[in-house]
């Protein structure tokens, strides 16, 4: 248990300590985010603002963790590798995407396509390589049966299950990626989904099924490793909050892809190995929010014939083109996403509690 507090404690010190360096190496050699034409001109102003800046999220979360378990003499587990692999894989496809921006001096790196086939072949890898790796009890880092709160009933095979999982992950990057245009607003919200995985980890352990796992209907839970995974959380967390003292308004550095795209994938391989998937509609529900606004806006805008629902979409920028403040936007998206925790959270003890 100790090792989820080191881990959170490293995490955030090593985030808010080297943030600053890579701030003065990368203002060094003028790689500074690009800002698009078509988005608010309020953003104009941040244009150079040093950007990749997710690559201190990524080391800080595996530096601690990695950290935490060699203070503790804890063996690391497959979830937890698993999952820093993935985070690891999305972090790569999203610094390409960054790099191409930079060297190029325009605000377009990979095509859609590109960016999408990269998110995939990493995804699937987690998938694939998630129904191995067997612990003693015959549990696997992923489940092939479809989960809520805890597993269902309802198995899905494992080409089915890989499928699901790229859809997870895909939809969960690129929502974190969109929820990524005001400062801080990102890091936040995901700072408060990573606090409930480490509760949700943290509770599983405790009333895991241990070596009854066909117990798992009743109030306990057929988990491989949530210990491990919640430690990873509080790494991930602890790294967010360190970053966010520099990346708040206004902003001295951007996340930029390679942090937006492993953030969401860090949040949907914590859900899957969780296995609280479906779950992650309200933990990651501002990220739901903003991605359904871009959906209903392109969707209508083809649909009416250039009309559209929103003034721009991702969300957020609808709200400031109503003449919002960025910093009022922030904090009302933040507490959005502290609320739909909440309700995650409720809805996760309360099952457990009417089981």
């Amino acid at each position: 248990m100790k090792g989820i507090l080191i881990a959170g404690v490293i995490a955030t010190l090593s985030s808010f300590l080297f943030t600053p360096i890579l701030i003065r190496l990368l203002a060094r050699r003028g790689y500074g985010q690009m800002i698009r034409d078509d988005g608010p001109q309020t953003h104009h102003t941040k244009r150079g603002t040093p950007t990749m800046g997710g690559i201190v999220l990524i080391a800080s979360s595996t530096l601690a963790y990695l950290l935490a378990h060699l203070l503790t003499g804890e063996k690391m587990t497959a979830s937890g590798l698993l999952v820093l692999g993935l985070v690891l894989g999305l972090g790569t496809v999203g610094l390409l995407d960054d790099w191409l921006k930079v060297s190029r001096k325009q605000s377009l790196g990979l095509r859609a396509k590109q960016k999408l086939l990269g998110q995939a072949a990493v995804a699937i890898a987690f998938g694939v390589a998630g129904l191995k790796f067997r612990d003693g009890y015959g549990l696997t880092p992923i489940s092939l049966h479809l989960s809520t709160v805890r597993e269902t009933s309802i198995k899905l095979g494992a080409v089915l299950v890989v499928l699901w999982v790229v859809f997870l992950i895909l939809g969960t990057s690129n929502g974190v990626n969109l929820t990524d245009g005001l400062d801080g607003l990102a890091s936040g919200a995901s700072i408060a989904t990573f606090l409930a995985f480490i509760m949700i980890g943290v509770w599983e352990f405790k009333q895991s099924c241990g070596l009854d796992i066909n117990a798992g209907s009743g109030n306990c839970y057929v988990v491989r490793d949530p210990l491990d995974i919640a430690l990873l959380a509080a790494a991930f967390a602890g790294a967010c909050a360190g970053f966010l003292w520099w990346n708040a308004s206004p902003a001295k550095i951007f996340m930029g892809d390679v942090g937006s795209l492993a953030l969401g994938g860090a949040i949907a391989g914590l859900a899957i190995t969780l296995r609280t998937e479906l779950l992650l509609a309200l933990l990651g529900g501002l990220f739901v929010i903003i991605t359904l606004s871009v959906i209903i806006q392109t969707l209508y805008f083809k649909a009416s014939g250039g009309k559209r629902v929103f003034r721009m979409a991702p969300l957020q920028h609808h709200f400031e083109l109503l003449g919002w403040g960025e910093v009022t936007i922030v904090i009302r998206f933040w507490i959005i996403a502290g609320l739909s925790v909440a309700a995650g959270l409720g809805i996760f003890y309360g099952q457990w509690v009417v089981s």
